[in-house]
């Protein structure tokens, strides 16, 4: 299949991110939509509150059928083009924006440094998928375009360069973007909910992003086939905690999962929040942890 277009691609080097028309079909945003409301109703405990966000961070646990966003054959064709590889599984979480009263809100940052050693100064890439029709009067994503040519800026900087690109677009939405690029949810006064599914992929051979997710073994050890647990193979301090459990016989059912989850994610994410080391030590960065700003995203 074929990932992007040359104009797609040219955007994507000038500003950092791409927007993907009808990269989903109507059927499938109704899935998805499903699927999101489903693991709210049902799973209330598992998420938890990041600012103005509602968040959860073990989807693929809650929802196995989340794997049908993070692997859809286009978002994946057009990340890896972007990338110019095979991709990492490195993060999937669910978030929901309530309506808000208050102050309009902002929280610049990026999740992680550029790297120069690749051609568009990318580590990892995101997949931002709306799920409720988002514009000027709704919270939304927003961020500030950068060339990938373009000298590096502080914050202030930066947004005089580059200005804010604000993300509206209808339920259904996909736009993939650069994590390195400076971004942040805008929080706006609102009658209306935000709903979102945010994916992180990575380089085959980079090291793992963040503890947020745990990968179940039936992607990354136990699928038949290999490509599949080669992209989830990648695993990250928390989900190897959790096949510790597992072999401990501490989960034995899936409320103990969940419960040992939402355990770690409240005891041991700030006592962990610090970048992984590019030597490939055993530390790596909390799980919901600062390394996505004030605002998440």
């Amino acid at each position: 299949m074929v990932g992007m277009t040359d104009e797609q691609r040219e955007f994507f080097r000038r500003h950092g991110y791409v927007v993907l028309s009808d990269a989903l079909g109507a059927d499938e945003v109704a899935l998805f939509a499903e699927l999101y409301d489903r693991d709210r109703r049902d799973h209330p405990a598992v998420w938890g509150q990041f600012g103005q966000q509602w968040v959860n961070c073990d989807a693929l646990i809650t929802s196995p059928r989340m794997d049908e966003v993070i692997r859809h054959p286009k978002v994946m064709a057009a990340a890896e083009a972007l990338m110019g590889g095979p991709l990492a599984f490195g993060e999937i979480c669910i978030r929901h924006m309530d309506p808000y009263s208050g102050e309009p809100q902002q929280g610049w940052h990026r999740d992680k440094p550029h790297w120069l050693g690749h051609a568009l100064r990318m580590d990892y890439i995101q997949l931002m998928l709306y799920l409720s029709d988002v514009d000027e009067s709704t919270h939304c994503f927003s961020l500030s375009p950068e060339g990938a040519d373009e000298p590096i800026l502080d914050k202030a900087m930066q947004l005089e360069r580059g200005g804010i690109s604000d993300l509206h677009g209808p339920a259904g939405t996909v736009a993939l973007f650069n994590v390195s690029v400076l971004h942040t949810a805008t929080v706006r006064r609102t009658t209306a909910e935000r709903r979102t599914i945010q994916v992180y992929y990575g380089h085959g051979d980079r090291p793992y992003l963040s503890n947020c997710t745990v990968v179940p073994e039936r992607l990354w050890r136990d699928h038949e086939d290999a490509a599949v647990r080669a992209f989830y193979g990648k695993l990250n301090r928390k989900t190897r905690r959790y096949v510790q459990a597992r072999d401990a016989g501490e989960l034995g059912d899936q409320d103990l999962v969940l419960r040992w989850c939402k355990r770690y994610d409240l005891e041991l994410k700030q006592a962990n929040n610090h970048a992984r080391s590019e030597s490939g030590d055993d530390d790596g960065p909390a799980a919901g942890g600062m390394e996505h700003g004030d605002m998440g995203e």
